[in-house]
C-alpha cells in the first residue's frame, strides 16, 4: 500500500480504494450538508444485506463516469466500489476516521489505511471541497467471491479547506494528481464487496 502526500496539495491521494467496470454511462453523486441537499447512497440492494446511508456535502462533488457492466457479479463490485470511495470522502469531511460506513466496505489492511489516511486530515483539521472524477473502471471477478478491481481518480479540480482558519489548499495540477487505484475485493457472508487492499499509482491514469 502506499498513499501519496502531495507537500502543496491536501488532497492526499489515498491508498485505499475501490474500482471497476466498463460501459460509457456518467453517473454524476452530488450530495449536501451543512443545511443543503444530501446526496445519499442506497441503504440496500437486492442481497439484503443493509448498507449504510452516506451522505456528501454539496461544496464536494464525486463524479463517476462509466461505473456500469453487463455483468451483474461485476456490477456489484462496482456500486460496493463507489460506496468505498465516498465513504471515505464523507469520513473525511465528517472528521470521522472511526466510521462505520468506512468499516463496512473495508477490511484488513485496507481499513488500516483507510483509517490512517482519514486521521491525516482530521489531525490538520481539513475538509475537502471542489470536485473529484472516478472513471474507467476495469473489474475482473474471480469466482464467486474475489474481484479485482482498476480505476482512475482525477484530484486536480479538489482542494482541502481548514475548519479553523477557512484556508484553502489546492491540489497540484500536475499529472500526479490524476491516480491510478489498484484493490482487491472479497465478497463478504452479507453479500458485501469489501476492499481488502488497495495500491494507488500517482500518474497511472496518463
Amino acid at each position: 500500500m502506499t498513499a501519496t502526500l502531495t507537500a502543496s496539495a491536501a488532497l492526499l491521494l489515498t491508498a485505499c480504494g475501490s474500482g471497476g467496470g466498463d460501459d460509457g454511462s456518467s453517473d454524476k453523486i452530488e450530495g449536501a450538508g451543512g443545511g443543503s441537499k444530501a446526496s445519499a447512497s442506497p441503504s440496500a440492494k437486492p442481497d439484503g444485506a443493509k448498507r449504510p446511508e452516506i451522505k456528501i456535502p454539496a461544496e464536494f462533488q464525486a463524479n463517476f463516469s462509466g461505473w456500469t457492466n453487463s455483468d451483474p457479479k461485476a456490477q456489484g463490485v462496482l456500486d460496493d466500489g463507489k460506496e468505498e470511495l465516498r465513504a471515505k470522502y464523507a469520513a473525511i469531511i465528517e472528521g470521522n476516521p472511526d466510521s462505520d460506513a468506512v468499516a463496512f466496505y473495508n477490511s484488513g489492511a485496507s481499513l488500516t489505511t483507510a483509517r490512517k489516511w482519514i486521521k491525516g486530515f482530521t489531525e490538520t483539521d481539513d475538509s475537502l471541497i471542489g470536485e473529484v472524477k472516478a472513471y474507467n473502471p476495469k473489474v475482473n471477478v474471480n469466482g464467486k467471491d474475489t474481484a479485482v478491481f482498476f480505476y482512475c481518480v482525477d484530484e486536480r479540480k479538489a482542494s482541502t479547506k481548514n475548519r479553523k482558519t477557512k484556508k484553502v489548499t489546492a491540489t497540484p495540477d500536475t499529472p500526479d494528481s490524476v491516480l491510478q487505484y489498484r484493490a482487491r475485493l472479497t465478497k463478504s457472508k452479507q453479500g458485501v464487496w469489501q476492499t481488502v487492499s488497495l495500491e494507488t499509482v500517482p500518474g497511472g491514469c496518463k
